[in-house]
């Protein structure tokens, strides 16, 4: 898939070759590389045919792959997979599935190299690139390094030239804009002619402006004398002493109106207060929590009470022959006040019925 394939690095720092070290394709390989452009090559060595050659190929290409970039080992920018010519046989390690998968999943960029340019394996289709013999994978991993320099050179001076060139024209379009510019002297002539003007000018307008200064000085110096400042301070006083009269009577007005208010709401509050109701002879009946008991219903015997007078409060507790309904209370003892206006007395119960009494 031509889609997949990566692109060789232009001049790959590390090559590394896999392949016989002892036969002619690795010096042929480092020939070439010496010739064109030196680089630094690690050989991963291996048998390229018989029984054991698919496996090793496939673990160079797997081991140069899992060296990590910047350890004691450079990781290479490029791989070539390189072979001699030779039969079908010799060949075939590189038609095994291992080694087209490995070569398939390289992360680095792969130039196979296996037999001559007639000689097919399916390396050759799993690679970035094909060569068709281990010199010309050489020549494709790397340029001429005469090449370069000379076209580095070519365009140096090219650069050279052309700054040179732009240099000169804007030195002459400097000179030119130059020549149609006045002399410095014509330019300072008439802003010179103006100073000297301004100059007569300031000397005048300093002096009648100091005498106008002085008779407005002199104007308002006479409105400040000690008889208009003796009558404004009279009036200022007089005007404190109305504001100071004025704010007295403010005062007590509201203060007047504040004791007004406050009558109002204490007779309210006494009207609307159950010690009024308590001063007509009734009394307040709490339980032991302090809450109000509202009727006779839920009262047990035995049950304490709380009874508030008007003055005092006494604690009783409940009598009677019934459990479901209240009975008669007793009297135990004052919770306080010594005097009670009123008394909790025992009554007997209504004939005909067993309905206790509280008072």
């Amino acid at each position: 898939d031509p889609a997949r394939k990566r692109p060789l690095p232009f001049l790959p720092a590390t090559i590394g070759v896999v392949t016989s070290p002892s036969g002619a394709v690795i010096r042929d390989i480092l020939h070439r590389l010496c010739d064109r452009f030196p680089r630094h090559v690690l050989v991963w060595p291996v048998r390229v045919q018989g029984e054991q050659s698919a496996e090793e190929v496939t673990a160079a290409i797997k081991g140069f792959n899992e060296l990590k970039p910047g350890g004691p080992v450079p990781r290479p920018d490029l791989l070539i997979v390189a072979r001699g010519g030779g039969s079908l046989e010799d060949l075939w390690s590189f038609n095994e599935e291992m080694v087209v998968r490995a070569a398939a999943a390289s992360e680095i960029p792969l130039i196979s190299a296996v037999g001559h340019e007639t000689d097919t394996t399916l390396i050759d289709f799993a690679s970035d690139q094909r060569a068709p013999t281990p010199t010309a994978a050489a020549e494709m991993a790397v340029p001429v390094r005469a090449d370069l320099v000379a076209r580095v050179l070519d365009n140096a001076r090219r650069l050279v030239r052309g700054e040179t060139r732009k240099v000169t024209e804007l030195s002459a379009r400097l000179e030119g804009l130059g020549r149609g510019l006045p002399k410095p002297d014509d330019l300072f002539a008439l802003p010179g002619q103006r100073l000297d003007h301004a100059s007569q000018r300031l000397g005048l307008g300093l002096g009648a402006a100091a005498s106008a200064k002085r008779s407005q000085l002199e104007r308002i110096a006479g409105r400040l004398s000690g008889q208009v400042l003796t009558s404004k301070l009279a009036n200022g006083h007089q005007r404190t002493q109305d504001l100071a009269a004025r704010a007295t009577r403010a005062e007590q007005r509201h203060l007047t109106d504040l004791g007004k208010r406050l009558g109002q709401a204490g007779r309210l509050l006494d009207t609307l207060s159950y010690q009024g109701v308590l001063s007509r002879g009734f009394a307040l009946v709490r339980d032991k929590n302090g809450e109000p008991v509202r009727g006779s219903a839920g009262i047990e015997q035995g049950t304490e009470l709380e009874l508030e007078f008007a003055g005092s409060d006494k604690l009783a507790v409940t009598t009677g022959p019934s459990t479901d309904k209240a009975g008669t209370a007793s009297t135990v003892a004052p919770k306080a006040a010594p005097k009670a206006k009123r008394s909790v007395s025992k009554k007997k119960s209504a004939p005909g019925g067993d309905q206790g009494q509280l008072f």
